[in-house]
């Protein structure tokens, strides 16, 4: 696994959410937006070092046609109710819950963690659609920690990319609305020399 390219403007000790009022959102049709704020978690790689080290990181598989195929990435998930690895990422989901309570009407329970170790790991076009999210609006909050890699975004059904925002270094993207639904989003293989990336995805109950 490539080592972690620090960035020069995380360089404290503290590690903790700041304000939410730079959030800035993107409307994307169909009922769908994002939500975005780059920089937000102050110590994002010391904490992404905390979190490399001590996450009891999975490697799955899963059947493709007639094979299986091994998810190229690390994969931790903490169901509702399970105690986070950092207290932390407790802190940023309360202030996400607490932000987004008036549009959202409930908390967010459940946090999916991936570690992408180079280029190679990836994970294809897809919605979050288990669960209530096939019929029901709802928000998915993605921290990200570690070297950036590009989320990329399409309507749903193909085409082409539509946006792609380059998440690292404690930003944060909150997809909403129908956007699981309308949308697709996908963190595409790289060439590019890349160093590893944590991503943290904050759910809502009955939300995969």
């Amino acid at each position: 696994m490539t080592g972690l390219q620090g960035s020069l403007f995380d360089q404290g000790d503290d590690i903790g959410p700041g304000p939410l009022d730079g959030l800035r959102r993107t409307v994307l049709g169909d009922g769908a937006w994002i939500d975005h704020l780059p920089g937000w978690l102050h110590g994002a790689d010391a904490l992404f070092e905390e979190l490399a080290g001590s996450v009891p990181w999975q490697a799955e598989e899963r059947a493709m046609y007639d094979s299986v195929v091994a998810v190229p990435r690390l994969l931790a998930y903490y169901r509702e109710g399970a105690p986070l690895p950092h207290p932390a990422l407790v802190e940023v989901r309360e202030r996400l819950g607490a932000h987004y309570a008036p549009e959202l009407g409930e908390p967010f329970v459940t946090a999916g963690l991936c570690l992408y170790r180079d280029g190679r790991d990836s994970v294809a076009w897809h919605g979050d659609r288990t669960g209530r999210s096939a019929t029901r609006d709802t928000m998915v909050a993605i921290l990200s920690l570690g070297d950036p890699r590009d989320l990329a975004l399409r309507p749903r059904g193909g085409g082409p990319t539509a946006l792609r925002l380059p998440l690292g270094h404690g930003d944060l993207v909150v997809m909403g609305g129908s956007c699981q639904r309308t949308w697709e989003h996908a963190v595409p293989k790289t060439s590019r020399a890349v160093g590893p990336r944590i991503s943290v995805q904050y759910r809502t109950r009955g939300v995969r």
